[in-house]
């Protein structure tokens, strides 16, 4: 669903998807290609919200701030499912992985990658290209050509699905046994399976 806040509808590009189940609130804007997953919480009602283009958002995300504060993901920036982002700001192609917590004043470098599960502390800064896990997270290693690569390849999968979507994605009744002529996975998914 998408809601006006005291005067501020929420901007989406025509071909960004939101997923009827997310919730995107007030002073928000969504660039091209990105995908918005159902249980987000995009809550722009006390600060701005700028997530560019071919960004996404996944399940049970939220991304929200104190006050005054404006949040911004840069192009490519990949939200795992059940992340947090409050009130941080994130570079270009970075991977912040499922159920991370960033808190505010948080500055994640490009193309960075935060490990799954964990607590960036606020106004923690991060370089460009650094691997951090852990809770308190902390900087662990450098962020290789090879993760950037597979990074980058699985974003793209993110960057097709609003598309996708547009195409493919409408409320049924569910069928009460498997088909014998079911359809196969899409190519598309086999890029990703076949992947070097």
């Amino acid at each position: 669903m998408i809601y006006e806040f005291n005067g501020f509808k929420p901007v989406v590009h025509a071909t960004a998807f939101v997923h009827p189940q997310a919730a995107v609130t007030g002073n928000v804007i969504i660039g091209a290609h990105v995908y918005i997953g159902p249980g987000a919480a995009i809550r722009g009602d006390w600060g701005k919200i700028v997530i560019e283009d071919g960004c996404n958002v996944q399940e049970n995300c939220t991304v929200h701030m104190f006050p005054g504060v404006e949040v911004r993901l840069q192009e490519g920036a990949h939200v795992g499912h059940g992340a947090i982002v409050h009130g941080a700001q994130l570079g270009k192609n970075c991977l912040i992985g499922m159920n991370a917590v960033l808190m505010d004043e948080v500055e994640i470098g490009d193309e960075c990658i935060v490990g799954a599960l964990s607590f960036v502390p606020a106004k923690t800064k991060i370089p460009a290209r650094k691997v951090v896990v852990g809770n308190p997270a902390k900087v662990v290693k450098d962020v290789t050509d090879e993760m950037i690569a597979w990074k980058t390849e699985g974003t793209k999968l993110y960057q097709q699905l609003p598309a996708d979507c547009y195409d493919g994605l409408k409320a049924c009744e569910p069928l009460r046994e498997e088909e014998a002529d079911r359809p196969e996975q899409p190519k598309f998914y086999d890029l990703w399976k076949n992947r070097s």
